[in-house]
């Protein structure tokens, strides 16, 4: 009787194994042409980071000095920063005229909303990172156990096809999260460098902005 539930629940499992190959397989396939996706766009970013050139942030910084919002939007517009950047800075100075506490809400909001969008982009290839090596075990397991049944019966060619699906499965596994790993590792540094120049670029404008606004208080008194 014992004997019998558990032939039945082994052939259950074997059942349910054999047929996760197919999709695990599947799934393989499109993280690594995910990664190849990816690995195209890290390129067109470094072409892109390459023409761009390097923003000196702290000379930016300090040509914002005493200028008003127009001229601040014409010298944002014309720096080299990322459209992105630009358009975020856009943003805050559209809502200079907004007391203190707001505008620093603001830009919290502008810096979290950046934040987001690059952590979006990098979870792509973390995730590939993860599933690859875990899907890759899974397609190298399944066909073990039919090849272990075949070279107990001496069928040397299913043996040998098993190990084959087995090793390239692995193979496909590790290579998509190495190349996907690669490319959010150096992603993850652009989108620091960026995140850390918008955020000095935000402060730099939230004082400047709070320097105008106390010398319109202190001339109305004057006044």
């Amino acid at each position: 009787m014992l004997e019998s539930i558990f032939i039945s629940l082994r052939d259950t499992m074997h059942m349910i194994s054999s047929g996760l190959l197919t999709p695990t397989i599947v799934v393989l396939l499109l993280l690594l042409a995910l990664t190849v996706v990816e690995l195209g766009g890290l390129l067109a970013e470094a072409i892109t980071e390459q023409r761009r050139g390097k923003v000196n942030v702290p000379e930016l910084v300090d040509s914002l000095q005493r200028k008003d919002s127009e001229e601040i939007m014409e010298e944002i517009v014309n720096s080299r920063l990322l459209r992105r950047q630009k358009a975020a800075l856009g943003e805050l100075i559209r809502h200079s005229s907004l007391p203190a506490a707001s505008l620093q809400a603001v830009a919290r909001r502008l810096l979290a909303g950046e934040e987001l969008h690059y952590a979006r982009i990098t979870a792509r290839t973390d995730l590939v990172a993860r599933l690859g090596p875990m899907l890759g075990l899974m397609a190298t397991l399944i066909p073990l156990g039919p090849g272990m049944i075949a070279m107990g019966q001496g069928d040397t060619k299913t043996l040998a096809d098993s190990l084959l699906t087995a090793f390239d499965a692995t193979v496909t596994g590790l290579a998509a999260a190495g190349i996907a790993f690669a490319v959010s590792r150096l992603r993850k540094r652009w989108y620091e460098d960026y995140l850390s120049s918008l955020e000095s670029l935000m402060e730099s404008l939230l004082e400047v902005f709070a320097r105008g606004r106390g010398i319109e208080k202190k001339s109305a008194q004057d006044a």
